[in-house]
C-alpha cells in the first residue's frame, strides 16, 4: 500500500493504518531500534510505541514521508529507552560506540546558549552532509543515524569493515574541522 493511503487511514482513525504500516516498515523500524538497544524485546516494544505515537499525532500532523516519520519516532524512542537503561547501568552496543566516536565533534559547552541553537546546528550538519560524496554520506548516516556496525556498512556501501572504519575516522575529523569553522567548537 502506498504511504499516502496509509496516512489517509491514520487521518480517518482507521486501525488498518497501523497494520499496513507494520506490513511495510516493521522490519526496517525494528532494525533501527535494535541497533541502538541490542535487545529484541526492547526493539519490538520501541517500534510498537512508535506506531502508537504516530496514531496519536496523525491528525493533526500529516507527515510528508511516512517512513522517515516512523523512523524518527522509533529512533527517538530507542534513544530514550537506551538513556533510561544506561542511567542505571553502563552498557555496550553500537549506540554507545557511535557516541564515543563522535565525542570529539560535540561541543563541551564552549558556546553560550544564546548563540547555540539546535535548529542552526541541524542546518549546519545538513550543509556538511550535502558537501559529502554519496558514499561518505551513506557511511556516515549508516553509522551515526542508524547505528549500523562497520561490518554492516561495508556490506551495503562496499569495501571492508577496515576501510569503513578508516573512512569514518576521516569523516569525523572533517566534521570536527567544519564545526570549528562554523563556531560550534573552539
Amino acid at each position: 500500500m502506498q504511504d499516502e493511503k496509509i496516512i489517509d487511514l491514520f487521518w480517518e482513525r482507521d486501525e488498518a493504518a497501523i497494520r499496513e504500516a507494520q506490513k511495510k516498515y516493521h522490519h526496517y523500524l525494528k532494525t533501527v531500534a535494535y541497533h541502538i538497544l541490542w535487545n529484541e524485546e526492547d526493539a519490538e516494544e520501541t517500534v510498537n510505541d512508535a506506531y502508537f505515537k504516530a496514531w496519536r499525532a496523525i491528525p493533526p500532523y500529516r507527515p510528508i514521508v511516512l517512513s522517515a516519520y516512523l523512523c524518527k519516532l522509533t529512533r527517538q524512542g530507542a534513544i530514550d529507552l537506551y538513556r533510561a537503561q544506561t542511567a542505571k547501568k553502563r552498557g555496550g552496543g553500537e549506540y554507545t560506540l557511535t557516541l564515543d566516536e563522535l565525542k570529539d565533534c560535540i561541543s563541551e559547552g564552549n558556546v553560550t546558549e544564546e548563540n547555540f541553537s539546535v535548529r542552526q546546528l541541524g542546518e549546519t550538519m545538513e550543509k556538511w552532509l550535502q558537501s559529502l560524496s554519496k558514499k561518505d554520506r551513506v557511511i556516515f548516516l549508516g553509522r551515526y543515524f542508524y547505528a549500523d556496525s562497520e561490518e554492516q556498512i561495508a556490506t551495503y556501501a562496499g569495501g571492508t569493515a577496515a576501510s569503513v572504519k578508516s573512512r569514518l575516522f576521516r569523516l569525523r575529523k572533517k566534521l570536527q574541522m567544519y564545526l570549528k569553522k562554523e563556531g560550534y567548537m573552539s
